[in-house]
């Protein structure tokens, strides 16, 4: 593990802070995206920025506001390098970034018990909770908290969202998906 400066340290809080495009809810540090800031000097920096899937649309806005809030800072040169490995996966999403989806009114990823690849399950759209509301599978409904919940679409507003329904309080929302 590489020791960061104090610079460093400030510059990847800077570019952290940055909003996400698409879940504007969120800071990039929140999403989990910014890797790491590397200080060429006092005017020189390099971020690293994992997008949370290759062909994610939102990267060349990151890389931009990041760019801008640097230089603002007093960052003469910025470089935004797309780092692919390791992969971004929602468990980089810190537990500040799913209390404000949350709040915001998406489900947030639920939280994987095993590393590994993230299995897709292409079987029935309808979610229950077990007895007692323990099935920590059950994707909850933001609003009410019930986990009595159904697909509608695997895609919503972006292709890392699917739209569910909850059956409880019936209102429609997000879910971001397990990556």
């Amino acid at each position: 593990m590489t020791t960061r400066t104090p610079l460093e340290e400030e510059l990847l809080e800077l570019a952290g802070s940055v909003p996400d495009p698409e879940l504007p809810v969120l800071t990039l540090r929140e999403l989990g995206v910014v890797r790491a800031v590397h200080a060429r000097g006092t005017d020189s920096v390099e971020v690293e920025l994992t997008p949370t899937y290759t062909g994610c649309p939102a990267v060349e806005a990151m890389s931009l506001d990041i760019e801008r809030v640097l230089r603002d800072h007093g960052v003469r040169e910025v470089t935004v390098r797309r780092v692919l490995a390791p992969a971004w996966s929602t468990d980089d999403i810190t537990d500040e970034g799913r209390r404000k989806l949350r709040e915001f009114g998406i489900a947030p990823p639920r939280v994987r018990t095993a590393s590994g690849p993230v299995a897709v399950r292409l079987g029935p759209t309808r979610a229950q909770d077990a007895p007692g509301g323990t099935d920590p599978a059950a994707v909850r409904c933001p609003h009410c908290g019930s986990a009595d919940t159904e697909l509608l679409s695997r895609f919503s507003s972006t292709a890392c969202k699917a739209l569910r329904r909850c059956l409880a309080c019936r209102e429609p929302f997000d879910h971001f998906k397990e990556l």
